[in-house]
């Protein structure tokens, strides 16, 4: 009988909050820029001919299956046929691919990723969105959970399951 009450009990795996990892919707891939700044006559103004000759030379399979992010790290007007010409070449190759930086990539992955959440399942939960990860979790990801979760969970917090920081709690109705 002493020893039942000397036991350790782990309240937190006892405990009915369900953590979410967004480190489990990082889309695996090896991610690519695609800078047409170097193509740029002066680095400042993009010529019609020798753009579409530079599209139509460019060794596109370099992409095949990757993560890319279309930019012009120049400060240049670019029309913006340009970069639909651009999405012409990479959409058969590429894993996928975004006007923007890598930053932006990141986040648009994880959109779509959080987007695929059938956010019902989560009706009165507690919610624990882990916050520590070993793979880059852009902050526009936490965001969007966020904003996505908010209006069916009971409650979210931020962090681990013994250490966390309250966000949102449902209103108690009257």
């Amino acid at each position: 009988m002493e020893s039942e009450k000397n036991d350790i009990v782990n309240r937190v795996a006892m405990s009915n909050l369900i953590t979410i990892d967004l480190e489990d919707f990082y889309v695996e891939g090896e991610r690519q820029v695609l800078d047409i700044a170097p193509v740029l006559y002066q680095g400042m103004v993009l010529r019609e001919k020798e753009f579409r000759q530079w599209v139509k030379d460019k060794d596109w399979e370099q992409y095949r299956n990757k993560l890319v992010a279309v930019i012009c790290s120049e400060d240049a007007i670019v029309p913006t046929w340009a970069y639909m010409l651009l999405a012409t070449k990479l959409q058969p190759v590429a894993k996928m691919f975004v006007f923007g930086s890598l930053q932006e990539l990141e986040s648009i992955l994880y959109q779509k990723a959080v987007d695929s959440i059938d956010p019902a399942q989560y009706e009165g939960a507690k919610l624990v969105i882990k916050g520590c990860s070993n793979k880059p979790v852009p902050v526009s990801a936490y965001v969007e959970i966020t904003r996505r979760l908010t209006p069916f969970a009971g409650s979210i917090m931020y962090g681990e399951p013994c250490s966390t920081v309250p966000i949102y709690k449902k209103p108690k109705e009257k």
